[in-house]
């Protein structure tokens, strides 16, 4: 393959395409994969205020909206080699709630921050630097900013009307079947690992408290607009969310739309993202994010492997590729990057039981 490697123009510009023989691909798999998300829609209602009222994710009241929800648009989804689109399906700049890839965003952040050096070690007690009460109990006061990152805190508290004991033992699997968790002793921290989005939002807020800024700001001059991304997406807080910063009151958003609020993005500009981390920090000429953090974020869990800071490992889908990584939100929202591979793909509202028949036929088009 002699594709050259590219870095795509700033949003508004046409994004370079390529055919699939001249990008190395099997044309015939590469459109099948297409066909294949495009037709494996999430049985998602496009009501996303009802489906989570409804109690999908726990019951009332603990399933109150705090945040800004909007309905959702129908499947679409993209995939690059080397930068250049092979292939497309649906409206790609259909801007949605992207729900826990946020987290993923939030793993960026914290790489700004360690650049900047607001963060000086990873393995420093969060409470340190970041003076607000919430790390100040016998249970918190260990708590360290990879343990926020890892998901393995063991945080224990309440923030914006939301308490930990709603995620505290959730377990994926049974999301949308009956109850997802139940109470249960908590450890030291960096003990157990768990998937629980009130701690991945006091995270947020410590990284809030570290800027001094408000993280879609940050965001924004820090990664969005060095990688030419479009100023169509938004990062949305809760009506409980705003906090006193220097006697500024500023919106601390959360690390996904659990309950209302988080990213609202499409599916172009997460690619983007996707080609950033692909291509370990670089975007052309220009350091956005340090290598070295971008390793670190993909470096396993020991507690989970299929998991590293804020983004999730090739163990988790048996036909990824050595070296993947992904940003994954709950409906079928999944930002897939094979480096060796030099792939991106994303997918939006594709049935999340369907993610690993795509890499399959992706990684056929691929080997053919």
């Amino acid at each position: 393959m002699d594709l050259p490697s590219i870095v795509p123009p700033p949003h508004g510009q046409a994004w370079p395409e390529a055919m699939a023989d001249a990008a190395g691909l099997n044309w015939m798999w590469l459109e099948e994969a297409a066909r294949f998300a495009a037709e494996n829609e999430t049985a998602w209602p496009y009501d996303l205020r009802l489906h989570l009222e409804s109690g999908y994710f726990e019951p009332p009241p603990l399933n109150a909206l705090l945040g800004p929800i909007q309905p959702r648009g129908p499947a679409n989804g993209l995939v690059l080699r080397r930068g250049f689109k092979v292939a497309t399906w649906g409206d790609t700049e259909q801007v949605d709630f992207t729900f826990s890839a946020a987290k993923s965003y939030l793993s960026l952040l914290a790489g700004i921050a360690v650049m900047d050096g607001l963060i000086s070690d990873l393995d420093e007690p969060v409470g340190r630097t970041v003076d607000d009460g919430g790390f100040d109990s016998v249970q918190n006061r260990g708590v360290t900013w990879r343990h926020l990152l890892q998901n393995t805190s063991e945080w224990e508290g309440e923030l914006f009307g939301k308490s930990d004991v709603i995620d505290r033992n959730r377990s994926l699997g049974l999301e949308g079947k009956g109850r997802k968790g139940d109470l249960r002793p908590l450890g030291p921290p960096g003990t157990h690992w768990e998937y629980n989005d009130v701690r991945v939002n006091r995270l947020s807020l410590a990284l809030l408290r570290r800027f001094g800024r408000p993280l879609p700001e940050v965001f924004a001059e820090r990664i969005m607009q060095p990688i030419g991304a479009s100023p169509d997406w938004s990062w949305h807080g809760y009506s409980t969310s705003s906090v006193d910063v220097g006697g500024r009151m500023i919106e601390s958003v959360p690390g996904g739309s659990h309950w209302g609020g988080g990213t609202l993005i499409h599916a172009e500009d997460q690619a983007r993202i996707g080609l950033l981390m692909l291509r370990g920090g670089d975007w052309g000429r220009r350091r956005i994010l340090p290598a070295e953090w971008i390793a670190e974020s993909l470096r396993p869990c020991a507690l989970n492997p299929s998991y590293g800071l804020l983004w999730w490992l090739a163990s988790r889908y048996e036909h990824a590729p050595e070296g993947s990584f992904f940003a994954s939100g709950a409906g079928g929202n999944l930002t897939w990057v094979a480096p060796r591979q030099e792939i991106v793909a994303v997918l939006r509202w594709t049935d999340p039981g369907a993610a690993d028949t795509f890499i399959r036929l992706i990684m056929q088009a691929v080997e053919q």
